[in-house]
């Protein structure tokens, strides 16, 4: 299998980076449903928030890559589908990766901005603030939203593929990704 996307398969490369980034937005999405679901005082909660935070901005990296990846191989995609779908497809795809930017960036702006300051895997970025600044906190008021709109556009693209593409057209789409 190439490393590279060709017009009938996706490559090594764009698998891994899809794959990979979906088991880790599943284990992202289940820390934020326990965070919310579980009472406060409860262990499975505190462990699987504790890693939300490194998580998120692991992801944030790992999603600037693949954009960076899947720009670099436009020429050698699969053709779009064409019509009402094909557009549909095209503009889920770009809210999907949309909020994939968005929803970390917001709350890496608003650590950044914190009197905590930001750290990522023990590695100081921005030092604590003496006062947090009020203009980088106000967004990331939105991330839990925009994170269970982000939850929604992934269960949407799952159903996509399974039921459209799998089960209605009988095409390969499904299988150019999976291998």
């Amino acid at each position: 299998m190439p490393l590279r996307d060709t017009p009938g398969h996706y490559g090594t490369v764009s698998r891994i980076l899809h794959w990979g980034m979906a088991a880790l937005f599943a284990a992202q999405f289940l820390s934020a449903a326990a965070h919310w679901a579980l009472p406060k005082e409860n262990a499975v909660r505190d462990v699987l928030w504790s890693y939300h935070g490194t998580l998120g901005a692991t992801l944030f990296l790992l999603v600037l890559l693949r954009g960076a990846w899947g720009l670099a191989n436009i020429p050698r995609r699969p053709p779009a589908h064409d019509g009402v779908v094909g557009r549909a497809a095209v503009a889920g795809h770009l809210a999907i990766y949309a909020l994939m930017v968005i929803v970390p960036a917001v709350r890496l702006l608003a650590a950044a901005g914190s009197d905590r300051g930001l750290s990522y895997l023990g590695i100081t970025f921005v030092a604590p603030r003496e006062v947090e600044v009020a203009w980088m906190q106000a967004p990331a008021e939105w991330h839990g939203e925009m994170g269970w709109i982000l939850a929604l556009l992934v269960v949407g693209h799952i159903a996509m593929a399974v039921v459209w593409h799998r089960m209605i057209r009988r095409d390969d789409t499904l299988q150019r990704m999976a291998g």
